[in-house]
């Protein structure tokens, strides 16, 4: 049996978008989600284990993907896609959870 992907789910503050993505695969047995945030008040600020640990990274904006590649180099980054899902959803909203299936599917496909 080969080993679950692992994907990092990116936000700013780790509160609504990430967060959601999270909780959406909880129980997915085809992978594995963990989220964190860019901003320095976060819930959860990504850390190089979370980059060490993560096969993929999802970004909800460019500016995340951004952050990323500046923080920790372009060269120690799994592959990065951005999902371009502005900041204007709240936590488990209908239609960012429908969005974040869309992508997170791309991203295991």
């Amino acid at each position: 049996m080969s080993k679950k992907p692992h994907i990092l789910v990116i936000c700013s503050r780790n509160k609504k978008r990430s967060l959601t993505a999270e909780r959406m695969y909880k129980n997915d047995q085809r992978l594995v989600v963990r989220s964190a945030g860019t901003s320095p008040r976060a819930i959860h600020r990504v850390t190089k284990q979370d980059i060490t640990w993560a096969d993929s990274i999802l970004c909800m904006e460019n500016k995340h993907r951004d952050m990323l590649q500046k923080t920790f180099g372009k060269s120690s980054l799994p592959t990065l896609w951005v999902a371009d899902i502005e900041d204007e959803y709240e936590y488990m909203d209908l239609e960012l959870v429908e969005m974040l299936q869309v992508e997170i599917e791309r991203v295991i496909s």
